[in-house]
């Protein structure tokens, strides 16, 4: 696993260094916004922590212009663990959000999730199509009319979730345990943001959709065919 971190807290940064390369890692470490994205583009990782606060410009800004060209699963640190700041990073395409401080542990398990999740197994070979709309496990692709719709990892998964159990309601706890194996709390508004995102990729008006349909006080549907 080869690992960016962007941070201009540089104790932080070598701590991180130390354990994720003492599990095994490989990580390179940049202290701006701009010098992270021109190392990004000009190497191949396997994922990026991004912090929210950068000297030149925020993180925000910076997982807007990731996600412009790359699907590299995006973790972003969050000083103060702000709904806000959580909402607005996933809105932008980060797949996971960790508030600062946090344990160097947890977050390599969060890296470890997010990677296996982007890394196509050579034997597992998935396709589901819903009239139009192709989703590539395999591949991990999504398409519409043909045509590539980007989606994070994270996002991904979510909607593979959803198209499995095509036809029935699942609660905001079943799509996150599908994709993340553990419970969460069952007022985690990541879900939504999610599910507004690939809305956006793949329905024809996202905001009246046809395909990932609300049930009001229970969760969400994915629908068998659209009208």
């Amino acid at each position: 696993m080869k690992v960016l971190v962007i941070d201009d807290d540089r104790r932080l940064c070598a701590m991180l260094r130390s354990y994720l390369e003492g599990n095994g890692a490989q990580v390179a470490e940049r202290h701006d916004a701009g010098s992270g994205l021109a190392l990004l583009a000009d190497g191949s990782f396997d994922a990026v922590v991004l912090d929210v606060m950068l000297p030149d410009f925020d993180g925000f800004e910076a997982c807007r212009r990731i996600r412009a060209s790359s699907d590299v699963p995006v973790i972003m640190l969050t000083a103060r663990g702000d709904e806000t700041d959580r909402v607005v990073g996933l809105e932008l395409g980060a797949d996971d959000y960790l508030p600062k401080p946090f344990s160097p542990r947890e977050l390599l398990a969060r890296l470890r999730a997010i990677t296996r999740r982007n890394r196509p197994s050579p034997q597992a070979v998935e396709l589901l199509r819903f009239g139009e709309l192709e989703i590539d496990l395999s591949a991990r692709e999504v398409r519409v009319k043909g045509e590539p719709r980007l989606l994070t990892s994270h996002q991904l998964e979510i909607l593979a979730v959803l198209a499995r159990s095509a036809g029935r309601v699942l609660s905001r706890e079943q799509i996150m345990d599908g994709v993340r194996g553990e419970a969460l709390e069952a007022f985690d508004r990541s879900i939504d943001v999610h599910i507004s995102r690939i809305r956006a990729a793949i329905e024809d008006d996202p905001k009246q959709p046809q395909r990932i349909v609300t049930v009001r006080g229970v969760g969400y549907v994915f629908t068998r065919s659209q009208p």
